[in-house]
């Protein structure tokens, strides 16, 4: 049979460009589709914007920090539409250069929905078909609003990038690397911030040691941090008295409906009631599988409607792969694009090719940031025996500026190989550090490897290869 395309890519986040483009590089006859922005979550919607908004929002502690070392310096006042409009800017940039690549590889792009037809057919918004060999979806995920009373006029992380104007007060729903983020990022750029997670402790899957030091550091940057609580209603000011019911739940919102402006009254699960100018929900993200076709089609699809693939990203349909978050593996960027090279090499250059997701290293960026590759120290204690090697002190930058804030070094140690098992690093700039030793943990690095290498003094880096003693071991 002939086909339109050999591949046809539905989605034009990072992971679906990175095929697209391999497979171009391979030969094959490519064509994609976007419904939305060329970019995808991470480019638009996600890491590219929130790290520029880190960075804005690190500003506002230097004046301080600066007049500490002898400068003349003062505070100064931060201009939320000026810094969206270059933000935009740059976002508008970004999605060009994504194009660039695209055309000068020889991909087909429709900017348009698609949704599958057949095994071997995608069908686009205009009513259009193309036939195609092998079909990859590649679509991502989407924020979830939670179903409970009044949620409508809450925001979502994508609605956060493009608001008119910084509330004064924002109450921040979840307990993530989002919600956390998010938090810290705001509060830097002058909100006051609540934050409600109604765990015992933020950061849940992180190593508890790390995660608690993050959440000492985020209540001394002046969140309002509260465990163990979680919103029950939300409604205009005013609207919860305590004579008053509830509304109905509401669910099937849409993640992009933008709010009704505040200020909105919230009740809590602890039966507080406070009043704040904007609400983030940060409670989940579900993979964008609805329309798509792919139940008819026989594409299998887990608890969350996110497809299932084997190892090979390939679904129950032969001539159909997923890659990415609509997969629901593991929702990192550089993932997706791992995932989308292993599949060109497996079908597009006859190298099969599983994906490899052990030894992931990741970074949260709050502030300090968190850093970690490997097991944390309660999962590596569970595995076998282990011996713990961690410092935490005050960096010398901060120090001097007569901050208390603290940062942590920890190495989880195999008692039976000596190979570390984990690293994990609370510091400024910990992401960029977690990039270099991730290198070593990944090659299978023992702690007498740490200990051979010589010091980069003076560092906060350095106390990974100066640890000598185990602080807990078992």
């Amino acid at each position: 049979m002939a086909f339109d395309c050999d591949l046809f890519v539905i989605g034009g986040g990072s992971g679906g460009v990175r095929a697209a483009r391999m497979a171009a590089a391979a030969g094959a006859r490519v064509q994609l589709a976007e419904e939305s922005r060329m970019g995808g979550t991470c480019v638009i919607r996600g890491c590219v914007p929130k790290k520029l908004m880190v960075f804005a929002s690190a500003f506002r502690e230097l004046p301080g920090e600066a007049r500490a070392y002898g400068w003349e310096i003062a505070d100064g006042r931060f201009d939320w539409p000026a810094f969206r409009t270059a933000l935009h800017t740059e976002l508008d940039r970004l999605e060009a250069v994504y194009r660039r690549l695209l055309d000068g590889s020889g991909v087909k792009i429709h900017d348009a929905r698609a949704r599958l037809a057949g095994p071997h057919e995608v069908e686009l918004a205009d009513g259009s078909r193309i036939s195609a060999k092998h079909i990859l979806i590649a679509t991502g995920g989407h924020p979830e609003r939670p179903d409970l009373p009044g949620a409508r006029h809450g925001m979502v992380s994508d609605d956060v990038f493009g608001m008119e104007e910084l509330p004064a007060r924002m109450l921040i729903v979840g307990g993530g690397f989002i919600a956390c983020e998010m938090a810290c990022i705001l509060q830097g750029l002058g909100v006051e911030v609540t934050q409600f997670y109604r765990g015992a402790q933020i950061l849940r899957g992180f190593d508890d040691e790390a995660r608690g030091l993050v959440a000492e550091a985020m209540r001394a940057h002046g969140i309002n941090l509260r465990l163990g609580a979680n919103v029950v209603a939300l409604g205009p000011a005013g609207s919860l008295g305590d004579g008053m019911e509830a509304p109905q739940s509401e669910t099937a919102l849409s993640p992009h409906q933008p709010p009704a402006s505040g200020p909105y009254a919230v009740r809590s699960t602890t039966g507080e009631l406070c009043e704040v100018d904007a609400v983030l929900f940060a409670t989940g993200r579900r993979p964008n599988t609805a329309g798509l076709g792919l139940e008819d089609l026989g594409v299998k699809l887990g608890r969350k409607g996110e497809i299932v693939v084997d190892q090979y990203s390939q679904t129950a349909v032969p001539s159909v792969y997923a890659i990415g978050d609509v997969t629901d593996r593991v929702n990192l960027t550089p993932v997706a694009i791992r995932e989308g090279m292993a599949f060109v090499r497996t079908v597009f250059e006859g190298v099969p090719t599983p994906v490899d997701h052990e030894l992931i290293p990741s970074a949260v960026f709050t502030q300090p940031e968190l850093g970690t590759i490997g097991l944390t120290e309660e999962a590596a204690r569970e595995q076998e025996p282990v011996e713990v090697y961690a410092t935490s002190f005050r960096p010398m930058r901060t120090a001097f500026a007569g901050s208390d804030a603290r940062v942590l070094m920890k190495l989880i140690v195999s008692q039976a190989t000596r190979r570390v098992l984990g690293c994990h690093i609370v510091a400024p700039e910990a992401g960029e550090m977690i990039q270099l030793a991730a290198i070593a943990v990944k090659m299978g690095a023992t702690k007498e490897d740490f200990d051979r290498t010589v010091a980069v003094h003076p560092t906060m880096a350095e106390e990974l290869v100066t640890m000598r003693s185990p602080v807990r071991k078992g």
